[in-house]
């Protein structure tokens, strides 16, 4: 009985962590303005292809006004953030707390630097203030984001937003799975990839979510509930 006592008191003060984390991240990204959730691996060297690509397209993204979420780690996050300093943007990191040590980006805003303990109120924080996902190659954390993102617009959680996929030969083959299996065995619906977009054109990104974000006019998803809900 005492050892179930000291367990419910503990989960009991985690819910303040908890909601202090998530008060954190409301109170400081609040003032981010529209922006941009762009994630990819980590593990990504400063001199591969995808590493440019992904510094060009924050910087297409802030010229146009928005700014740049990422995971404020290395590699593609690394490039993001860099991107979005070059289109004077504002650029936010929004890192997690891990066993090892990563080096922290010189390109992020300091005021837009956040670290979290768990990963589902830092997941809030990408859906929440963000009118667009970009998606360069990545592992697990970056599929984690995406299918989160689909499941979430499939359910109407949140409000469709534009998803990019940036890489078109990196994400071809997922597609192609996509509809050969889960697709063939009516698991998804065929109207379900029209809330993805493959392209390796910045330009057309920036623009794409420019026009979005005219046509909504505010601040289009509500991670913790559907935005019509008080």
């Amino acid at each position: 009985m005492k050892d179930s006592h000291k367990k419910s008191h503990l989960d009991s003060w985690k819910i303040f962590r908890i909601l202090s984390e998530f008060v954190d991240g409301f109170e400081t990204m609040t003032d981010l303005g529209p922006s941009v959730s762009i994630f990819g691996s980590a593990r990504t060297p400063s001199d591969s292809p995808s590493y440019d690509l992904a510094t060009v397209v924050a910087e297409k993204i802030a010229d146009k006004g928005f700014g740049v979420i990422t995971g404020g780690g290395p590699g593609i996050m690394e490039a993001a953030n860099k991107g979005a300093q070059k289109g004077k943007g504002a650029s936010c990191g929004i890192s997690i707390n891990l066993p090892y040590e990563e080096k922290e980006s010189p390109y992020i805003d300091p005021k837009y630097h956040l670290s979290f303990r768990y990963f589902f109120v830092r997941k809030v924080m990408f859906i929440r203030y963000a009118q667009a996902f970009v998606f360069l190659p990545g592992g697990f954390g970056t599929l984690d984001e995406l299918f989160e993102a689909m499941t979430l617009i499939q359910t109407k959680k949140i409000r469709p937003f534009p998803i990019f996929l940036v890489g078109t030969e990196y994400w071809q083959g997922m597609i192609d799975w996509l509809k050969a299996f889960p697709l063939k065995e009516k698991c998804i619906n065929e109207s379900d990839f029209d809330m993805l977009t493959l392209t390796d054109d910045p330009d057309f990104i920036a623009d794409e979510i420019e026009k979005h974000y005219k046509a909504t006019g505010k601040f289009h998803t509500f991670a913790l509930g559907r935005e019509d809900e008080s």
